[in-house]
C-alpha cells in the first residue's frame, strides 16, 4: 500500500491510490462506435437518413443536436441505442457527447462472486435449455473483476462511477442496486465521488419468493436501492401505493373524468401525469384501453415510502428471460416514474436481459444501454422488438480497442513488460496455427505457407476497422491470402468482408482461436484446431418483381467443442437458429432489419421462410441475411438479385 495522507474519512483499498498516493483514475479513452444494426426502421426514414448524410461521414451522434427539445414522437432524429462493449470504454466513448445530459442513470452490477456472464438459453421447437458459458472476453472481464476479490472489484466500480458522474445532468440522478454482500462498500464510494450532501434515499426493496426455513438466520428478502442525486435540482416525481378494484362503485367511467383529463367525483383531482400512469396501470391490468361502459376505480393510497414491498418476478413469467439476476418491470417502473419524465434520456450500464431500456421505451423514455455479454444485447433486440410500436433503435459496436496496439515504441519498464508478454502471446498463437512470426510489419503478426497472418486482441473483438487494416497492409507487401485468427468478432457485418477482399483480388479465411489453447494437456497432444466462422445457405425466390428468402441451412463448423449434453439436446439444424433477419436492400453501412424471424418462450417455432418483398423499381439489390445462433453469434452474407 501507498502511504497517504488521510484527511477525511474514506474507504481505502488496495488499488484505489498508486505508488505516490495519487488516487488512480479512471481510463478516460474515446474509441469510435459502429452502428451495425438498425431495428424498427421503416423504407421512408432510410431514405431520410440517407438523404440528410450526403455530403459527409455519418456518426453514432450525427442527429445529436445540442439544447433541441425532443418532440413525443422523437422526430428529431435522435434514435435509441443498445451498445455492445466494455462499460468502460463506451462511458469514456459517451463523454464526448453526452456529458452531463444523461437524466437518469440505473445499475444492477454484478455483486455475487459466482459466474456473472452465465445462463440459461432455450433450445429449438421444444423447451430443452442450455447453461451458455462466458466468453473470453467475459472471462477477462469476470478476472478483472473479481481477480484480486473485493478490491478488485471495488476498483472496477469506482472508475465506472467516476465516469457514470461526468454523464448525468445537474437535474439527473442515479439508482445503484446492490445486496448485503457490497452494498456498505458502495454507500462509502458513492458518498465519496457524489458527496453525501447528494445522498437522497437508500431503497429496501423486499420481495416475497418462496424459501424453506432457516434455522441459523432470517430469510434474506430484500436487496437495496442506493440513490444519489447529481445536485439538489434533481427530478422526484412522487409516487402513490395504488389499489384498484372494478366493482366498488356503479358510477361509469365518463363519469371520473372531465375534459381535462382529471379523475374527480368524490376524489381530489388528479394531474395529467398521474392520470396518465393510472390508465396505463388499468390498461395493463385489464389488457385493453377503457370504453364508455367500463366501471373503474381508484383508491389513492399513501405516498411511496424507501420500504418496497413487490413480489419477485415469477418464474413462469414471460417477461422472465432466463437471467438468475433479472428484475420486474415493475420495480423500474417505479425508478424510472419518480426520477425522469417523458422523452428524458436514461441510462443503463449493465443491462442484461433489458429490463431498464423496454421500461423506458413503455413509459416513452429515450435510451441507451450497453453490456459486454453478446447474448444480453441479443437478448434485449428481442425484447424490445416485443413491444407494441417500439421505437426504431439502434445496435452498436466499439469500432477500435484502445489495447488493440501491438507494436510502437516503449518508454518506461511497465510498458516494455506488457510489450514482452504481447510479443510472447502472438509467438505462442501463431506456434499453434502452424506460422512463423513476420517482422518489420504494422498489423500482420506472421506467415503461414503463401498466407499472411493476423493475431486477434484476447481481450476484445476483432473488427471491421481491423480487417480492413490488415487488407490496406496486405496490398502494399503485394499478398494475395491473409488469415486473420480472433477469439471473438465483431457483431455485425464481419463475415461480409471476405466479399470485400475477394473484390480487392485478396483470399480471406477468418478463423476462431479455440479455448483449448489454455489448456495445456491440449497443446501438448497437438489437438489445437482453428475452425472457420459458421456458415448459411438461403434459397431466394424472384417472381412477378417479388422476392422471398429461404434459410435452408446452417452449419456451426465446431460443435466437436460444444458440450455433449447440448448436441444431445439438438435435433435439426434449425435448432441451432434463434432468430434470422433480411435486410432487402443493404447500403454498405447499418443491417437494416426489414423481416425477422425469431423465437420467444412463448412461440418457439422459427419461420425458415420469408414473406414476399415488393422492390418499388427495378434494377440490382444486395440482400443481407443475419442468422443469430443459440449462443448469441451472428453470422451474415449477402447475395444479390436483380428485379
Amino acid at each position: 500500500m501507498p502511504k497517504i495522507d488521510i484527511t477525511r474519512t474514506e474507504l481505502v483499498w488496495p488499488g484505489k491510490y498508486d505508488a505516490d498516493g495519487n488516487l488512480v483514475p479512471p481510463r478516460r479513452v474515446s474509441l469510435p462506435f459502429q452502428v451495425i444494426e438498425r431495428v424498427s426502421e421503416t423504407r421512408a426514414t432510410r431514405q431520410q437518413r440517407e438523404a440528410e448524410k450526403k455530403g459527409h461521414a455519418a456518426t453514432l451522434f450525427d442527429y445529436w443536436q445540442e439544447g433541441k427539445v425532443q418532440t413525443n414522437d422523437l422526430g428529431d432524429g435522435w434514435r435509441n441505442k443498445l451498445i455492445w462493449g466494455d462499460n468502460l470504454y463506451i462511458l469514456g466513448s459517451l463523454a464526448e457527447k453526452f456529458a452531463g445530459k444523461l437524466d437518469l442513470i440505473y445499475i444492477d452490477p454484478p455483486f455475487a462472486t459466482g459466474t456473472d456472464f452465465s445462463f440459461k438459453a432455450e433450445i429449438g421447437d421444444g423447451f430443452d435449455e442450455l447453461e451458455k458459458q462466458q466468453s473470453i472476453i467475459e472471462e477477462k472481464a469476470y478476472r478483472d473483476t473479481w481477480g484480486s476479490g473485493l478490491s478488485s472489484y471495488l476498483s472496477m466500480m469506482q472508475s465506472r462511477l467516476l465516469l457514470m458522474r461526468d454523464l448525468l445532468s445537474d437535474s439527473g440522478c442515479i439508482y445503484v442496486h446492490c445486496d448485503w454482500r457490497v452494498n456498505s462498500f458502495l454507500r462509502m464510494i458513492l458518498d465519496d465521488i457524489f458527496g453525501k450532501e447528494n445522498f437522497v434515499n437508500e431503497i429496501i426493496w423486499h420481495y416475497r419468493t418462496f424459501q424453506g426455513q432457516t434455522h441459523r438466520y432470517f430469510a434474506k428478502k430484500h436487496d437495496t436501492l442506493l440513490l444519489y442525486a447529481k445536485s439538489n435540482n434533481f427530478v422526484f416525481n412522487e409516487q402513490y401505493a395504488t389499489e384498484f378494484d372494478d366493482t366498488i362503485d356503479s358510477q361509469r367511467w365518463a363519469n371520473y373524468i372531465n375534459e381535462n383529463h382529471q379523475i374527480v367525483g368524490s376524489r381530489m383531482p388528479i394531474q395529467d401525469s398521474r392520470f396518465t400512469r393510472y390508465l396505463r396501470k388499468w390498461i395493463k391490468k385489464n389488457g385493453r384501453e377503457p370504453g364508455p361502459d367500463d366501471i373503474v376505480f381508484e383508491v389513492l393510497g399513501q405516498p411511496v415510502d424507501s420500504v418496497w414491498d413487490m413480489k419477485g418476478l415469477d418464474p413462469k413469467s414471460l417477461e422472465r428471460l432466463n437471467y438468475a439476476t433479472q428484475k420486474p418491470e415493475l420495480l423500474l417502473e417505479r425508478v424510472i416514474e419518480a426520477s425522469s419524465n417523458e422523452n428524458s434520456l436514461i441510462a443503463d450500464f449493465f443491462c442484461g436481459s433489458g429490463t431498464t431500456l423496454a421500461v423506458a421505451e413503455k413509459l416513452g423514455r429515450r435510451w441507451i444501454g450497453c453490456d459486454l455479454g453478446r447474448y444480453a444485447i441479443h437478448s434485449t433486440r428481442k425484447r424490445m422488438m416485443e413491444i407494441s410500436d417500439c421505437k426504431p433503435f439502434e445496435i452498436l459496436n466499439l469500432g477500435r480497442y484502445e489495447r488493440q496496439i501491438w507494436q510502437g515504441i516503449t518508454f518506461d519498464v511497465q510498458k516494455q513488460a506488457q510489450q514482452m508478454l504481447i510479443f510472447e502471446y502472438l509467438k505462442f498463437i501463431l506456434e499453434l496455427y502452424g506460422a512463423q512470426p513476420l517482422a518489420g510489419t504494422q498489423v500482420l503478426h506472421g506467415k503461414k505457407g503463401a498466407a499472411v497472418v493476423h493475431v486477434g486482441a484476447v481481450d476484445a473483438p476483432v473488427t471491421i476497422d481491423e480487417v480492413i487494416a490488415c487488407l490496406n497492409e496486405c496490398k502494399q507487401m503485394g499478398q494475395k491470402e491473409l488469415h486473420i485468427l480472433g477469439w471473438e468478432w465483431e457483431m455485425g457485418l464481419a463475415n461480409l468482408m471476405v466479399d470485400e477482399a475477394k473484390s480487392q483480388g485478396i483470399k480471406l479465411l477468418m478463423l476462431t482461436i479455440p479455448r483449448e489453447v489454455m489448456e495445456q494437456q491440449a497443446v501438448d497432444k497437438g489437438d489445437i484446431r482453428f475452425f472457420e466462422l459458421a456458415y448459411l445457405e438461403c434459397v431466394i425466390q424472384v417472381k412477378d418483381g417479388q422476392v422471398t428468402v429461404s434459410l435452408t441451412d446452417f452449419v456451426i463448423p465446431n460443435t466437436d467443442l460444444i458440450p455433449q449434453d447440448v448436441r444431445e439436446k439438438i435435433k435439426k439444424w434449425s435448432d441451432y437458429v434463434d432468430y434470422w433477419a433480411i435486410d432487402w436492400d443493404f447500403q454498405n453501412d447499418a443491417f437494416v432489419n426489414g423481416w425477422t424471424s425469431y423465437r420467444t418462450r412463448k412461440e418457439r417455432a422459427l419461420l425458415l421462410k420469408s414473406e414476399a418483398h415488393t422492390y418499388p423499381v427495378k434494377g440490382t439489390y444486395r440482400i443481407v441475411v443475419k442468422v443469430i445462433d443459440i449462443f448469441g453469434n451472428d453470422t451474415s452474407q449477402v447475395f444479390e438479385v436483380t428485379i
